[in-house]
């Protein structure tokens, strides 16, 4: 995990970084939890998300909020943006962008606890939201909703 053993110091924190080629180009800046051994819940939300639809190649959009429990580590802000602004030319469906960002935070930091929920704008006039946590939230865990009302068109 970088910014554990290999560095001292995140590699993107501080730094001119591109935005990465692809999602499997783009590496995760981990560091140690200041509050290990606490429990509480940290909350990043992405409004303005984008990928492409892998069918027709036209962009998609979404609401995303990742909340998760750490455990040792933490995700440093800035390479997570990298991360999801590597989306903006990755063809995926829904399902499998979204699983697929909450399973890599997931593995790599090794949270107590991660959830995810992307609110997708709608294409062909059906919103799609797609949400994946890694288990049962801790016990005592302070667990705000998310806060996205689902997609209600004009209304």
């Amino acid at each position: 995990m970088r910014g554990m053993s290999d560095t001292p110091q995140p590699k993107f924190l501080g730094a001119n970084s591109p935005l990465p080629a692809s999602p499997e180009q783009a590496e995760l800046d981990y560091v140690p939890n200041p509050r290990k051994g606490e429990l509480y819940l940290v909350r990043f939300a992405a409004p303005e998300f984008t990928s492409l639809c892998p069918v027709t190649g036209q962009p998609d959009f979404a609401h995303l909020v990742i909340d998760y429990a750490p455990g040792d580590t933490i995700v440093e802000s800035k390479s997570l943006k990298l991360f999801l602004g590597s989306f903006r030319n990755h063809n995926g469906f829904h399902e499998d962008v979204t699983v697929g960002i909450g399973r890599r935070l997931f593995d790599e930091m090794q949270p107590r606890w991660l959830r995810i929920g992307g609110y997708w704008y709608p294409r062909g006039g059906i919103p799609i939201d797609v949400f994946w946590q890694s288990d049962a939230p801790p016990p005592a865990l302070w667990l705000p909703d998310q806060g996205v009302s689902p997609y209600r068109g004009r209304g």
